[in-house]
């Protein structure tokens, strides 16, 4: 699990009341959300407390979070962000920064269109290779897929291993000619 995901099923596990989920969350998310309260407050002590209020408020509201209406990490910087807020009020200060600079925060995760596309893209070599001959096609899910090298292929198909490389040559090309 990687990315956006991986942030979702800590949330998950947050929700119902895993401490490893959120200790989890705290490490893979708490520089981003470190920096975008210490742009705001400027004082590194006092970013921490909020940034310590934040994920109290993550801990108590993760049930809330609702992946329909944005990304976790999105959310947790709205908090984040409105918590710095919050703190700049509190002793009478205006915030030095503005939204525009939330554009600079770098979302973990691909992007919607970039994931379908990965999709289409898996979908369209599978096809491919379910197109080969079955054995050629389980050589080259072997190679790639799993790692295996091929002296140990040959050795496990019990074909000379320039007959195995000869398959895999060619089922590649066929492929690539399928999907240009």
């Amino acid at each position: 699990m990687s990315g956006a995901l991986n942030v979702v099923a800590h949330l998950a596990g947050i929700a119902a009341g895993d401490r490893a989920a959120l200790k989890h969350l705290y490490d893979a998310t708490s520089a981003k959300l470190f920096g975008i309260i210490l742009r705001i407050l400027a004082e590194r002590s006092e970013a921490e407390d909020v940034l310590q209020e934040v994920y109290i408020t993550v801990w108590r509201k993760a049930a809330e979070f609702d992946a329909t209406r944005a990304s976790p990490i999105t959310w947790m910087a709205t908090i984040a962000r409105n918590r710095a807020i919050d703190r700049l009020r509190a002793r009478g200060s205006r915030p030095t920064t503005t939204l525009d600079l939330a554009t600079e925060v770098v979302e973990p995760s691909p992007a919607a269109d970039a994931l379908i596309d990965t999709a289409n893209d898996a979908r369209r070599v599978t096809a491919a290779l379910d197109r080969l001959d079955p054995r050629h096609a389980a050589i080259i899910r072997s190679a790639y897929y799993e790692g295996l090298t091929y002296e140990a292929l040959a050795a496990r198909e019990g074909i000379p291993i320039g007959t195995l490389k000869s398959w895999v040559r060619r089922g590649l090309i066929r492929m690539r000619g399928e999907l240009a």
